[in-house]
């Protein structure tokens, strides 16, 4: 009697990486290089989530209202509400979610000493403009990912409306006493280099991170012209913003 064989073993894929209708794998997550970089990300927003919480929490010691201390409270809460399904999705790629924020503690624990804020209308231009910032560069890098990562991180930039009251607060000041302005958007300008320094230095660190905006396996790179373009819409996103709040940027 002739011995059937055993059928060959088939390929188990990653932890979190579910098959297509086909059965394969994103082919974006067969190249190690690109999961590796998408958990570097997925740990620097995570961390900085967490860092925009802890300083918003902090900022509302300084807000001279209840109304203000509610609002702040608010914020810093839709920013925690955003971390676990970031470390849940870490943990489903099979990475350990502490470790993976580990690295942007440190810069993120920088930024924040050298961009503290010395009252009120400071902390809230910069929980308004230097948050948006981040934001908008994330979305930016979100593009060149998968849907599914993509549609995650985008879900965790949402604000659900609450930097309207920082539009608000802050005009208000600017009419009560128009001698604010001057310094404020000095401020802006420092948040905007500091963020942006940032950002490059913590790029040039993580390779992963800089090889994720060069493409792979199935995804278009980034040329330095539409590095460029990139750029430009960040600083034309933070002029508007500066707009709205009624300073000069």
């Amino acid at each position: 009697m002739t011995e059937i064989p055993p059928p060959a073993p088939v390929d188990e894929p990653a932890p979190g990486l579910a098959p297509d209708a086909f059965g394969e794998v994103p082919v974006a997550f067969q190249d190690p290089g690109y999961r590796a970089a998408v958990v570097d990300l997925l740990g620097a927003i995570a961390y900085g989530e967490i860092s925009a919480f802890e300083r918003l929490a902090e900022d509302a010691r300084l807000a001279p209202t209840l109304r203000d201390k509610l609002a702040l409270g608010k914020m810093a809460a839709v920013q925690f509400n955003h971390v676990e399904p970031l470390i849940a999705r870490i943990a489903a790629l099979g990475s350990e979610p502490m470790q993976a924020m580990g690295p942007f503690v440190k810069p993120f624990d920088v930024f924040h000493a050298k961009t503290a804020p010395r009252n009120w209308l400071e902390g809230l231009i910069k929980a308004y403009v230097g948050d948006g910032l981040a934001a908008d560069f994330y979305r930016e890098v979100a593009a060149f990912l998968d849907a599914d990562t993509r549609d995650l991180i985008i879900a965790s930039l949402v604000d659900a409306g609450h930097s309207d009251f920082v539009v608000e607060r802050v005009r208000q000041e600017i009419v009560e006493d128009p001698r604010v302005a001057g310094p404020l958007a000095l401020w802006g300008r420092r948040l905007m280099g500091e963020a942006l320094s940032q950002a490059q230095r913590v790029a040039a660190e993580r390779d992963s991170l800089a090889s994720l905006l060069a493409g792979g396996v199935d995804r278009p790179g980034l040329d330095l012209a539409a590095l460029g373009r990139m750029f430009t819409r960040l600083t034309e996103n933070h002029a508007k913003r500066m707009a709205e709040l009624g300073l000069a940027s």
